[in-house]
């Protein structure tokens, strides 16, 4: 393959946990390829064909083509997406080795604001529908940062502001572009397509985010190119104490480490055949989307000859980081990391030994950019296995005789850069049919200048009202990272309803020695308002159960949904923001923790498919509406988990990884210890 030009500057980079978007810019990057890729040429390794694997290079080309061919691409067409449009459902759950389905394409491209939806048959070679969505602003894409970054370093106002700070070289300036939201009728006009500009001062310690260029907000017209308006609030002097964190810590005392090797002499207990993986009994597609990450779809469990459905596809929905700083460069960071700039198309190359163990296996991805091309991103996910510490021990005290088995794990492994954060989505599959999604976040924090140096400053209780100080003159702000994951969960099929069990003290009215007793209450939600539930109550159980189905014991066979199973930060139990406020009325997915509805292949995103400065609820706090019934009918759940990042001293220069944890547990989906067969060491 013939590598690409890559840009000086600009990082296409993947999901992340805190704060700013994708890429930087200096004042020489251009935008005429993605970087971190390589161009996707037709001779590619051939995979077997699955009706749910990702569009190749090939077929990105062909997509380009038809459209092309039919008078459909203008001068001013970008793409926003080509992606694979998956079969039917039910065909694919009764697909077979040897049969066709139909091969489409889905396609989102901007010309100028307008926003238009097509599908493209690869099998008619022919466009099927071509539909503008009115009233939407499309994604962020790759040539809208470089015309921020050229509006910028061509506004003579914007450069005056730099002076006033002591900033004569601009090149010396990094530049953020960043969404606006929508913050009310006197904030900015929702019908432009805007970007605000913040930057950072690169004083040559690498890392400029230690370097804010505080309350200075450049206002970018897209269409225009140029900077409409330049927010100046006041000098803060630049902090430039030296935080590279690249080559550690001079003053070190720790010792050596010495060397931990992982090694499988015999090769990994998986299998990949193509995009399908195999181990322990697990079987399951994985592909990576643009907009979400990676997809894991037709996950089933092979017990003892039987192979079970549990999950069609589960992929992260959508996640959103609101910062609680109300100041002018800081009030409108509420970013919606995947709808606006794209958690996929932000992930980059994983670095053995240390993104990953040494054992792990790497995946490519084959994505199209901007102009409707295809690139390939080099081991942008990897699956690997790893102990996972006992899986069940008991010691017999009247033998004296110890069982106990160890647990072993398969991970697959994602990571996105968005701006200073690294988010790491993990997707951890156990032998006993557990599935648990871990969220990591790691890289910089997002911080802003202030005059304080420590606490005891006069400054400082103003300065650090919203954040915390953790090094002379800055302050890493309060914030939240908020994710939501959709999981079209099909237990033992896709018939499924929604069990609450909750554990409670019940009073006995007896002469008995005890006074209580304890008991389940147990409910069947019927509707989507009363599915939606906040997490308050983590002794509660909410099942995906299949009311056809039982196990030997007459229970309906179910697995159980668990949005909090333990992290590292506070558990965002709670959006901090109010009602009135603009990222709960147009985000309300971060108001519950589980919502269910019935599926529905247009409603994808919990936020909606165009949040860029939506000025309304378009997901789930809409759709729920409805109130449609949710007994036995083919279900989606939404699982909304995250933390509340309240940032400290140990965080800076870069962070430790934070976690935050999801399961779906098995709930009387077997009918005894699925784990006996482990063998002995």
């Amino acid at each position: 393959m013939k590598k690409r030009k890559t840009l000086p500057v600009i990082v296409m980079a993947t999901l992340a946990l805190s704060t700013a978007p994708a890429v930087f810019l200096n004042p020489h990057a251009s935008a005429e390829e993605p970087s971190s890729s390589i161009a996707a040429q037709s001779a590619q390794k051939e995979i077997p064909y699955d009706p749910l694997n990702p569009l190749s290079a090939d077929e990105i080309n062909q997509v380009h083509s038809i459209l092309q061919n039919e008078g459909y691409i203008k001068p001013n067409t970008r793409f926003q997406e080509i992606t694979v449009k998956e079969p039917k459902k039910e065909d694919v759950w009764n697909w077979k080795p040897g049969i066709k389905l139909p091969r489409q394409a889905s396609v989102v491209v901007l010309q100028g604001k307008q926003v238009i939806e097509g599908v493209v048959d690869l099998d008619s070679k022919k466009v099927i529908s071509w539909n503008e969505v009115k009233n939407v602003q499309g994604m962020i894409l790759l040539d809208d940062w470089t015309t921020a970054q050229q509006a910028i370093t061509s506004s003579d106002e914007y450069k005056k502001a730099l002076e006033k700070r002591g900033i004569k070289d601009i090149s010396k300036v990094i530049a953020t572009p960043l969404t606006v939201g929508y913050f009310g009728p006197n904030d900015v006009d929702p019908h432009k397509r805007l970007l605000k500009v913040v930057a950072y001062l690169d004083t040559g310690d690498g890392n400029f985010w230690a370097h804010p260029i505080e309350n200075l907000v450049a206002v970018v017209d897209l269409e225009q190119k140029k900077v409409i308006e330049v927010q100046d609030k006041g000098v803060i002097p630049i902090p430039m104490k030296n935080d590279g964190y690249a080559n550690g810590d001079k003053d070190s005392k720790r010792e050596p480490q010495k060397p931990l090797e992982i090694v499988q002499p015999e090769g990994p207990s998986f299998t990949v055949n193509g995009d399908e993986v195999k181990w322990q009994n697990w079987t399951f597609h994985v592909r990576l989307d643009p907009r979400v990450g990676p997809v894991i779809s037709t996950v089933t469990f092979n017990d003892h000859g039987n192979i079970r459905k549990i999950m069609y596809r589960g992929n992260l929905g959508g996640m959103t980081v609101p910062y609680g700083d109300p100041s002018v460069g800081w009030y409108f960071k509420s970013y919606m990391d995947s709808g606006e700039y794209g958690v996929g198309n932000l992930g980059r190359p994983l670095a053995p030994g240390t993104d990953v163990p040494t054992n792990a296996k790497f995946f490519d991805a084959t994505l199209a950019d901007y102009q409707g091309k295809p690139y390939v991103v080099h081991n942008v996910m990897a699956l690997f296995e790893r102990e996972g510490g006992p899986e069940w021990t008991h010691n017999d005290f009247v033998t004296g005789n110890t069982e106990s088995r160890d647990r072993r794990e398969l991970v697959l492994r994602f990571i996105s850069t968005v701006g200073n954060y690294d988010y790491i989505f993990d997707w951890v599959f156990q032998q006993n049919g557990t599935l648990r999604i871990d969220t990591g976040a790691s890289g910089i924090e997002a911080v802003k200048g202030v005059n304080s140096k420590t606490i005891h400053d006069h400054h400082a209780e103003e300065d650090t009202r919203n954040g915390t100080l953790i090094d002379q003159n800055l302050v890493a702000v309060y914030h939240q990272h908020i994710f939501n994951f959709r999981l079209d969960m099909d237990v033992d099929g896709q018939n499924n309803s929604i069990v609450e069990m909750t554990p409670k003290a019940q009073p006995l009215n007896n002469d008995g020695p005890r006074k209580s007793e304890m008991i389940v209450d147990e409910k069947i939600d019927k509707t989507e308002l009363e599915a939606a539930q906040k997490w308050t109550d983590p002794s509660k159980i909410v099942l995906v159960t299949n009311p056809e189905k039982e196990n030997k014991q007459g229970y309906p066979t179910g697995y159980q949904i668990i949005p909090y199973a333990g992290g590292t930060q506070p558990f965002a139990e709670n959006p901090l923001f109010t009602e009135d406020d603009w990222p709960i009325k147009r985000v309300q997915f971060t108001k519950n923790h589980i919502w269910v509805t019935p599926n529905n292949e247009n409603e994808m995103y919990p936020e909606g498919k165009y949040i860029n400065q939506s000025t309304e609820e378009r997901g789930l706090g809409l759709w729920t509406q409805q109130n449609r019934p949710i007994v036995n009918t083919d279900d989606v759940v939404w699982i909304t988990t995250g933390i509340t990042h309240i940032p400290r001293a140990e965080e800076w220069p870069i962070m430790p990884t934070e976690w935050v944890s999801v399961m779906l547990k098995p709930f009387n989906f077997f009918d005894r210890t699925p784990t006996l067969d482990l063998p002995k060491k």
